[in-house]
């Protein structure tokens, strides 16, 4: 079994006695895409830069492909791009200019710094902005701009802070296109946003942050569905027929909780996330007869999701209770 492409064992970064990221570990497959998600405060960004190298853990280790990001940072800055949520564009200088200078600080010489500029302000769709003063661009020509920036030295892994906060419509649209081409391309990325919705339509895994600590990282679509979180399946059952005798089906079995009589159907809630439990029981529903013509799980808001885990206690809360 190949070892995962990130590994952070343990990660704690302390400033003036608060814990900003709280012993926290995961790792990261290659080619996958993993949105971060956190409140204010939570810790996304703390984490994000030391991976990134621009900050220093008080304890931990993070490997990048088994190179250590404290001991070998050039070594990981060469195989990596950093977006931050937010620059501050040069005065006096054209988009081609301000992409020039960071090609110039990656080494890139020649017709191979001409040929790469070239091929990242077309994935970009920048070369009809490259004389513009970079300094009066829209808000999502800038992330694009800042994208190029991180793109330039063809990296690996991508860090991605808020890439689509502030963004209007079309130019959210258009960036989220950007990050399915990378995906295509195989890279590895980590994904920062507040829009829960942008991430779940962008990333392969969640990992959800709270007030210094991993408090779950997982499948997007099995979080959708609750098949990580209480183990419960909301289910919306359509029927031909009469909708009595599926209710009364329903109200028989131990693990079914009728929720709501629809005019054509029935939603209800399964005491379990397990697919292969919920196609026996639809077997057992055409086998007793059940006029069944729809059988779906409803899927859960990502924001309902991340709510009801900050609301539920973690598993140092509880610990800590008990000691108490």
């Amino acid at each position: 079994m190949s070892k995962p492409f990130i590994e952070v064992r343990n990660l704690r970064r302390t400033f003036n006695g608060f814990h900003a990221v709280d012993g926290i570990s995961f790792t990261l497959e290659a080619g996958q895409v993993t949105g971060l998600i956190g409140a204010n405060g939570a810790g996304k960004t703390t984490a994000m830069r030391i991976l990134s190298t621009l900050d220093l853990p008080t304890e931990g280790t993070v490997l990048l492909g088994g190179v250590n990001v404290v001991e070998q940072p050039n070594d990981v800055r060469r195989r990596l791009g950093w977006m931050p949520d937010h620059f501050t564009p040069y005065k006096d200088t054209t988009v081609l200019q301000y992409l020039d200078f960071f090609a110039r600080a990656q080494d890139l010489h020649g017709a191979a710094r001409t040929r790469r500029l070239g091929e990242i302000a077309e994935f970009t769709n920048l070369h009809p902005l490259r004389d513009r003063p970079i300094d009066k661009l829209s808000k999502g020509q800038l992330q694009r701009v800042c994208l190029a920036r991180a793109l330039i030295n063809d990296p690996e892994f991508l860090i991605l802070d808020e890439p689509v906060a502030g963004l209007d419509p079309k130019a959210r649209h258009e960036f989220k296109h950007l990050i399915h081409l990378l995906r295509e391309r195989g890279k590895t990325m980590l994904i920062s946003s507040h829009i829960l919705s942008e991430l779940g339509e962008m990333c392969d895994m969640l990992l959800f942050m709270d007030r210094g600590k991993v408090v779950h990282h997982g499948d997007t679509h099995a979080l959708r569905r609750g098949d990580n979180t209480a183990g419960i399946s909301i289910i919306n059952i359509t029927v031909a027929g009469a909708v009595e005798p599926a209710v009364k089906w329903l109200e028989d079995r131990a693990k079914w909780s009728v929720l709501e009589e629809l005019t054509d159907g029935v939603k209800a809630e399964f005491d379990s996330g397990d697919p292969t439990l919920l196609r026996e029981e639809l077997k057992r529903m055409m086998a007793d007869n059940i006029g069944v013509v729809d059988f779906h799980r409803e899927e859960r808001r990502l924001e309902e999701t991340f709510m009801e885990m900050l609301r539920a206690p973690s598993a140092s809360q509880a610990n800590e209770k008990e000691e108490s």
